[in-house]
């Protein structure tokens, strides 16, 4: 499938606030890796219970590697953009159903708070044998995130609580390559 379902009612403004005191409660120091998605090309997204990641290409499988960047001066991948994290618990909330994450098109979904003053720029965490670390580029939410998620759902991503929470997500690179695995437990080093 190359898109999302349609036939889903997109939550309002004030249905996603409700639900912000759920996503604040996300663990601080050790979460769990959710969900695991690869982007092998444009449109394309798979769900994968294991994965590896590797200091140079990024989730392997992923387009990360192939893809250009806009914030590049030779638009070459983004070395600081390797990997997009979502909370996961902002993702069920906005998705409503959990066949629906993969469509945000972050590759990690984790049950951590992912806020700035929680996993400021530079911090690192371990994933199974990997580690990552928070990188300063912003991720917000764009035109297609709004297509597939309605616009307030971008609204309130993009809100200056959801730009401090990070509710669209994180931007991380690869320190240490190594394995995950879905269900693996995430710890702020």
């Amino acid at each position: 499938m190359h898109s999302p379902p349609t036939d889903v009612k997109h939550l309002s403004l004030q249905e996603l606030e409700m639900g912000l005191a759920h996503i604040q409660a996300s663990p601080k120091d050790e979460g769990r890796l959710e969900m695991i998605v690869c982007r092998p090309d444009m449109g394309i997204r798979k769900v994968l219970e294991e994965a590896t990641i590797d200091l140079s290409k990024g989730l392997l499988g992923d387009n990360w590697s192939r893809r250009p960047s806009s914030r590049t001066p030779d638009k070459s991948p983004h070395p600081d953009m390797q990997l997009n994290i979502m909370n996961a618990r902002a993702i069920a909330l906005i998705a409503q159903t959990k066949d629906r994450w993969k469509w945000a098109g972050d590759q990690l979904y984790i049950d951590l708070n992912l806020s700035t003053e929680n996993l400021p720029t530079g911090t690192q965490l371990s994933i199974g044998s990997a580690i990552i670390e928070v990188t300063a580029q912003p991720h917000n939410g764009c035109k297609k995130f709004a297509q597939y998620f309605g616009i307030d759902s971008m609204k309130f991503v993009n809100s200056p609580i959801g730009k401090k929470l990070h509710l669209r997500g994180i931007n991380a690179k690869v320190v240490k390559g190594g394995t995950i695995r879905k269900g693996d437990i995430v710890r702020k080093l």
